[in-house]
């Protein structure tokens, strides 16, 4: 798809960041011990596996390089013990979008099947942007939506594809209620926090080397500003650095104003490179988990998960569909995961669309067959009248009826 959409990206290699773990004396912690804590917390990862334990944060004092790895275990895709269905069906390369137009351009491509697009952006009326929808009332015949600012809308099905965050949060209030075992699924699935703090310099003062784009800070907390990737690789010159922190982190520095977070950043660098790094020109930190609409990053599954928990999230509750990344079996957490279950969702929509006008038609039907039976022209002999007589009968009928 990206490639069909001219989507400029860049190839990601992960695979000597645990090579790349400075010290908070600003070496680099030497390739067997490097490779030693990794061995180890993989094997760690496995047995949990096998028993089929929680990942749940350690709680015993670990060596700070331990706390980075296995930060990086958990907390980055790329290194799941587990197989992810993504990388077995798509292959494991992971690319970063490297295009001025953003992601969002994959988006406008699609919206060119089925929209009216002007100079790249959609023109179609059908289309509403920056509605916030805060109740839903269905009926036995249709949806009715209402926004936040006073529109109406109304249609025989609604498909809803807000985050599991948003559901979660009550931004939508139903009509009638959703049943209890539709909020009591939703309410269970875990929410994770995803948080990428970019960073721009006056001048690089970090290695640019294509086996240094992924660096890693040893800190005693866990998490904390542990995984760095230079852009320059991805945008020559642009002098940028990208720390990602999740879930507790992620919201400790999401309550806190972005000069505390960049002077927090700003410490972990000059403990990396020592103290001759240059203040950070600009600052932007995403907010996922304070944003109304997202509440978190992404759904998470457990590896073990029922799976009748994920069937009861996605099933409908009489003219609502739900769709998205949390709905999506194999890909949930990822786009593509939200891009099949709409795919998914829709199919099943119009089949049951398709039911429905059966249903109707069969009912159309049966109510119209006595009238039919009484109306249309019979054998002789059930109404008792002769014929030429019958004839002009109806004529009659006919003309007094208009």
């Amino acid at each position: 798809m990206a490639r069909r959409s001219n989507l400029r990206t860049y190839f990601s290699d992960y695979s000597n960041a645990r090579f790349n773990i400075y010290h908070n004396n600003g070496n680099i912690y030497p390739a067997g011990v490097a490779a030693e804590a990794y061995d180890k917390a993989v094997e760690s990862a496995v047995a949990k596996l096998n028993n089929q334990e929680s990942d749940e944060t350690p709680t015993s004092p670990q060596r700070p390089i331990a706390l980075a790895i296995d930060f990086m275990l958990h907390d980055f895709e790329m290194a799941e013990v587990e197989p992810i269905p993504t990388y077995v069906d798509f292959g494991d390369s992971e690319f970063l979008v490297a295009d001025k137009r953003g992601y969002e351009h994959l988006a406008y491509e699609l919206a060119k099947s089925f929209l009216s697009t002007s100079d790249g952006q959609i023109i179609d009326t059908r289309l509403k942007l920056n509605n916030v929808i805060r109740t839903m009332e269905q009926s036995t015949t249709a949806v009715v939506v209402k926004t936040e600012d006073g529109n109406v809308y109304e249609a025989k099905y609604a498909i809803l594809s807000v985050s599991i965050g948003g559901l979660q949060s009550n931004l939508i209030s139903f009509s009638p209620p959703l049943p209890g075992w539709k909020t009591e699924a939703i309410s269970n699935i875990d929410i994770m926090v995803y948080t990428k703090v970019f960073l721009k310099f006056p001048n690089r003062f970090w290695p640019s080397d294509a086996d240094e784009e992924f660096l890693m800070y040893a800190h005693q907390t866990r998490g904390y500003y542990t995984f760095w990737q230079s852009m320059e690789n991805a945008y020559p010159g642009s002098n940028i650095l990208v720390v990602t922190l999740t879930n507790e982190e992620s919201k400790r520095i999401e309550a806190q104003s972005d000069e505390e977070t960049k002077s927090e950043a700003m410490g972990v660098l000059r403990a990396m490179f020592w103290p001759h790094v240059p203040e950070a020109s600009d600052i932007l930190v995403p907010r996922w988990w304070n944003n109304r609409f997202q509440r978190g990053s992404y759904s998470f599954y457990p590896v073990h998960v029922d799976h009748h928990l994920l069937h009861r999230v996605k099933a409908p509750v009489g003219r609502i569909f739900f769709s998205g990344e949390h709905t999506s079996e194999k890909f949930n957490g990822y786009v593509h995961g939200g891009y099949y279950s709409g795919m998914d969702t829709s199919k099943a929509l119009v089949e049951e669309m398709k039911t429905e006008i059966a249903r109707e038609n069969e009912t159309q039907s049966f109510l119209l067959q006595p009238f039919l039976d009484l109306t249309l022209p019979q054998p002789g002999p059930v109404f008792d009248i002769p014929p030429h007589l019958f004839h002009r009968l109806s004529q009659d009928f006919i003309i007094n009826y208009y």
